[in-house]
């Protein structure tokens, strides 16, 4: 095989401004660049994250963006691995954001000898937070 990682994940958004504030803040990515009036877009944007890249879009002029739903076909959702979920929880109620998914009435749970807690971005992508490399 010759595909070496995975380079970007591209994520389009109607909400940009909360989207990017939310990738950089409350997630920690880097704004790499920033490109206004990109191919009818009104922005493309780059963001990474160590090695890892989130190509941030919004929609092309005059067209409408689908909700997201965990039911569509494909990546249904993101995750990144941390050191301790409960300190990673923490740090981004903090910062205020609390838009988390719950799950048997809890957020954060146990999987597979580790743990886990799910965050949703504000354009509606689902992003897992884990502390156990599979």
């Amino acid at each position: 095989m010759s595909i070496k990682m995975m380079h970007h994940v591209c994520i389009q958004t109607e909400c940009y401004n909360e989207s990017l504030e939310f990738y950089t803040k409350i997630l920690g990515f880097e704004l790499v660049s920033e490109t206004p009036n990109f191919h009818s877009r009104n922005f493309n944007t780059w963001l990474r994250v160590g090695q890892f890249m989130i190509e941030l879009q919004t929609a092309k002029k005059g067209e409408k963006l689908k909700s997201w739903s965990s039911l569509n076909e494909g990546i249904v959702h993101m995750c990144f691995l941390v050191d301790n979920v409960e300190e990673e929880f923490k740090r981004i109620t903090k910062l205020g954001y609390s838009n988390f998914k719950i799950k048997n009435g809890e957020i954060i749970y146990k999987v597979e000898d580790g743990y886990l807690f799910k965050i949703k971005a504000p354009e509606g992508t689902e992003i897992e937070i884990r502390d156990l490399l599979i």
